[in-house]
């Protein structure tokens, strides 16, 4: 494989381990991106917004979305929603695999198994 190979999440979060050990297994090559010590930028999370959509790629079930107030919950456009993940990335389904310009969010075994 000659892309290279990025995967976003936050170190101790059991799934991203899981999409970790995978790639490892595998024996792909990849650079680990900690969104709680490195952050990501507004482009970027544009980007992954355009390749799978807002609802896969915002994550409401988890309490940092319980803790937001009801105006911050409340997302009238992109840029919007763009600046609440850039300021909260933990709002971010994990993990995210870059590989290309392909986008995967979260841990499928199947998914990642077209990476290879």
């Amino acid at each position: 494989m000659t892309e290279q190979i990025f995967l976003y999440g936050i170190h101790n979060c059991d799934t991203v381990k899981k999409a970790r050990k995978w790639l490892d297994v595998h024996n792909l090559d990849h650079h680990f991106v900690d969104f709680r010590k490195d952050g990501t930028d507004k482009l970027k999370i544009k980007r992954w917004i355009d390749a799978v959509g807002v609802e896969t790629l915002l994550n409401k079930r988890g309490t940092t979305w319980r803790k937001l107030s009801p105006e911050q919950q409340h997302l009238d456009s992109e840029q919007a929603l763009v600046s609440l993940l850039s300021e909260h990335p933990t709002l971010i389904k994990r993990p995210v695999l870059e590989v290309g310009r392909k986008v995967l969010v979260g841990y499928s075994e199947a998914d990642y198994l077209g990476i290879k």
